[in-house]
């Protein structure tokens, strides 16, 4: 089966990567903690992509190019909330929000937004200031107005599917950064790569990352004439193994690095610290998991022993 992406994706992917590469990179967004102006100009940077003028709801063909520029954002920890931009409606961004703990990551940039549950309840979001946390830097508290209508179940799938697709560029980065660490560390007289430990490590989050690439083009390629509960529970799926998987491999490039991987001159501190909103909201994994259980129940939720659903 060929899973490769079409060759005009692949080609944006790699523009998009080496435009944001110019802007610096993690560092960049660490500097971005403390200096808009790096925000503005990662704005500038999509606006020259073409970033904005992508209509992921309108088919397969966007819907793609959005998800390797996701992808390339998560890799170089771009300091812009992309995914709530490409799902604005009548131009609010669209941030999916946990109504017992409203968390809005970049909530303190000026424009309209609006909140939505999983559940797709919005809200009215009145946001607080930035708050000096580590973890989420660009955090802002929110409080939520009582539900006043709905958004599609098809922005909260699209929401969740391109958080993913962030989610992944950032474990893809994490682990060149470990592997091409282990390969050039020399310890007792031989590099890290050299031991079993070191390479069973590597060899396992690498597995995993390759697994959530192929599971993220899976369902980014799903038809989108399959019912709606079909979707929802392939965007919750995706979501649970991208937080999964980025626990799994941002440990062990913590492990394998040792302290350089807590300071902030390593890049993997800052993938780290950066992508733990796209991780933990608006639910973690295990509260990811405890949704599926019901998709699972009712066969919303396809698996290799179940009949086919179709469109």
């Amino acid at each position: 089966m060929k899973t490769a992406l079409p060759q005009d994706v692949s080609d944006f992917a790699a523009v998009a990567a080496k435009r944001f590469d110019r802007l610096g990179g993690p560092q960049a967004a660490l500097r971005a903690e403390t200096d808009d102006s790096v925000r503005d100009a990662a704005r500038a940077a999509l606006r020259e992509l073409g970033a904005f003028d992508l209509d992921v709801r309108s088919g397969p063909d966007d819907l793609l190019a959005a998800a390797v520029l996701c992808q390339a954002a998560g890799a170089n920890v771009l300091p812009y909330p992309l995914v709530e931009e490409l799902l604005a409606i009548d131009g609010a961004r669209l941030a999916l929000v946990d109504p017992g703990a409203p968390r809005v990551d970049h909530g303190d940039l000026a424009g309209d937004w609006i909140a939505a549950d999983l559940d797709g309840n919005r809200y009215r979001l009145h946001r607080a200031s930035r708050t000096p946390a580590k973890l989420g830097p660009f955090l802002v508290p929110a409080t939520l107005s009582a539900s006043d209508g709905t958004v599609p179940g098809a922005d909260v799938n699209l929401h969740l599917v391109l958080g993913s697709w962030r989610i992944l560029g950032a474990v893809q980065r994490s682990l060149r950064i470990v592997t091409d660490h282990v390969q050039a560390r020399i310890q007792f007289g031989k590099p890290l790569a050299d031991f079993q430990a070191v390479r069973f490590a590597v060899a396992d989050a690498s597995v995993a990352v390759r697994g959530l690439h192929e599971l993220a083009k899976y369902t980014s390629c799903r038809p989108q004439s399959l019912p709606l509960r079909v979707h929802t529970a392939d965007a919750l799926v995706l979501r649970f193994k991208a937080a999964d998987t980025a626990r799994q491999v941002l440990r062990t490039s913590h492990q394998l690095l040792g302290a350089l991987g807590f300071c902030d001159e390593s890049d993997v501190s800052v993938l780290d610290r950066h992508t733990q909103p796209l991780i933990r909201l608006p639910l973690g994994a295990e509260a990811l998991g405890l949704r599926l259980i019901a998709d699972v129940r009712d066969g919303s939720l396809e698996t290799l022993f179940s009949e086919r659903v179709s469109a």
